[in-house]
């Protein structure tokens, strides 16, 4: 009966062994699933944190935007008061001075939050920058010009906030040009 015995007892160390083993096993399985999902979960977090901090200050641009959109027509009005003041002349003096400095620091504010005044005497006409309210033929064969800025047009960091209004010298066709326009 020993030996039955003993061979019970040998038996049996090999089988939890082999127990372990498998729960050793299954163990380290549950634990790289779960140090695969906390990566993943990391990632999410990270791709989350940087949409965020984008849409934020997207909201945060769209907002400037808007205010200046809105500024600008006060500064359209003081161009006007100014204009009107000059006009006037010398009683006028106080008041030119009164808004010339409201509009200098309007200005100076606006540009320091990204705003930048689109430049359109002498260059050529963009659709792109420029509306076009009138246009006078002009004798240069090169390209429409831009004469005259009716009201200054601008850019926030880069993207049109409004076209600058202007006037356009048209370049003058060469006479095939012409008849083919007809």
């Amino acid at each position: 009966m020993e030996t039955k015995g003993s061979k019970e007892v040998e038996e049996k160390p090999e089988d939890e062994a082999e127990a372990l083993k498998q729960e050793l096993a299954e163990l380290r399985k549950r634990n790289e699933d779960l140090l695969t999902r906390l990566k993943y979960m990391q990632a999410d977090m990270e791709n989350y944190r940087k949409r965020m901090d984008k849409e934020l200050k997207d909201a945060g641009e769209s907002l400037a935007k808007g205010l200046l959109a809105r500024l600008l027509v006060v500064q359209d009005e003081l161009d006007l008061a100014a204009k009107h003041a000059e006009e006037e002349g010398r009683e006028g003096d106080a008041l030119k001075e009164g808004i010339a400095m409201v509009r200098r620091n309007l200005q100076t504010a606006m540009e320091s939050v990204g705003l930048e005044r689109i430049e359109s005497v002498g260059k050529p006409f963009d659709p792109a920058f420029h509306e076009a309210v009138e246009k006078v033929q002009g004798d240069s064969k090169v390209k429409d010009t831009v004469v005259e800025e009716i009201r200054p047009g601008f850019t926030f960091r880069g993207t049109l906030l409004r076209p600058s209004m202007v006037k356009v010298q048209l370049a003058s066709k060469a006479p095939k040009e012409e008849m083919e326009d007809e």
